[in-house]
């Protein structure tokens, strides 16, 4: 058997890094819409439905990757209650990247409203249409993304304190992919 690896595959850090910034870029894409009653809501709108799409897809591709290449080792000396934090925290991060897409389609599926990719590329209705059922799964949607943005921000906090303050090897892992020389 061989040894645990030191770094991430490089498919798994591809992966991370697009969908960090995709994340990111959904989290700010989807305040402007909340936060817009202009021509750029729509626009707005148009650039969500295929983000949340493409993350839906591209997080199915990461738990594939994840469950099939090994992942480098928290430290040893990583108190438990951190170890579990990890844990907890990229869990959640999963399952939210899973389920805020899914919730989405699902609310404007439940809206009546076409699910369109492109002019030209429309997903199915996963709901049928009913104005309480769009209005619970809007607020949980909204939810949802704040405490995304939530556990991004503390996702983050953790990668720096590792980076800037233990000094451990753990974000040049996902950064570099290997040990520093």
């Amino acid at each position: 058997m061989s040894a645990q690896p030191n770094h991430f595959a490089p498919l798994a850090r591809l992966l991370h890094w697009l969908m960090a910034v995709m994340i990111i870029a959904m989290l700010f894409i989807g305040a402007g819409m909340v936060a817009s009653v202009s021509e750029r809501h729509e626009w707005l709108i148009n650039l969500h439905k295929p983000l949340g799409i493409a993350i839906l897809l591209l997080v199915i591709v990461r738990l594939v990757v994840r469950f099939s290449t090994r992942q480098p080792p928290l430290p040893a000396d990583l108190p438990g209650w951190q170890v579990l934090a990890a844990k907890a925290s990229h869990v959640l991060l999963y399952i939210l990247m899973f389920v805020l897409p899914l919730l989405g389609w699902a609310m404007i599926s439940a809206a009546g409203d076409p699910v369109m990719l492109s002019s030209s590329v429309q997903l199915p209705s996963i709901l049928p249409a009913n104005a309480q059922v769009f209005a619970f799964l809007r607020k949980a949607h909204g939810y949802l993304a704040y405490l995304l943005f939530l556990t991004v921000l503390l996702h983050l906090a953790a990668a720096l304190f590792h980076g800037w303050v233990r000094r451990d090897e753990v974000l040049d892992s996902m950064l570099r992919g290997r040990d520093r020389a």
